[in-house]
């Protein structure tokens, strides 16, 4: 009867579904997270992991640090793209993929951030010394 109980165990593990998102063609699991891809308004992480989002690998059951793999940085069109994969320290799950993109556009640097961990995030930054959005007309 134990033998059974255990084999009958394994069966439903092997078997459940985890909510899975493709990026890029690495699976992402909306189940190691709170929030699936929460607004971050103007935070872009160009390394790291928002921890607070994380509520434990869906795989493994534990929640620990994550590891930082598959790091890439390449430029396209005057564009910096940073790329990796957040897993788990244990078990090794994808957990998630981050991007975050750098680039300038006329007077302004923009950032953007997605990653179903970390969320989603846009800043622009003037490179100018007094930021012409945020000066007034003087009459």
């Amino acid at each position: 009867m134990r033998q059974a109980k255990s084999q009958l165990s394994r069966a439903f593990v092997s078997w459940k579904l985890w909510r899975t998102f493709h990026a890029n063609g690495t699976a992402m699991c909306g189940d190691c997270v709170e929030k699936e891809y929460p607004n971050r308004g103007n935070t872009c992480l160009e390394n790291g992991s928002f921890l607070l989002n994380f509520t434990g690998c869906a795989v493994c059951n534990k929640r620990d640090f994550m590891l930082i793999t598959n790091k890439s940085l390449k430029e396209e069109d005057g564009e910096e793209i940073v790329t990796y994969d957040h897993l788990c320290k244990n078990c090794h799950h994808v957990i998630a993929r981050h991007e975050y993109t750098f680039s300038i556009m006329d007077e302004f640097q923009e950032y953007t951030m997605l990653c179903l961990l970390c969320g989603k995030a846009e800043d622009t930054i003037s490179i100018l010394p007094d930021d012409p959005r945020q000066m007034t007309l003087l009459f």
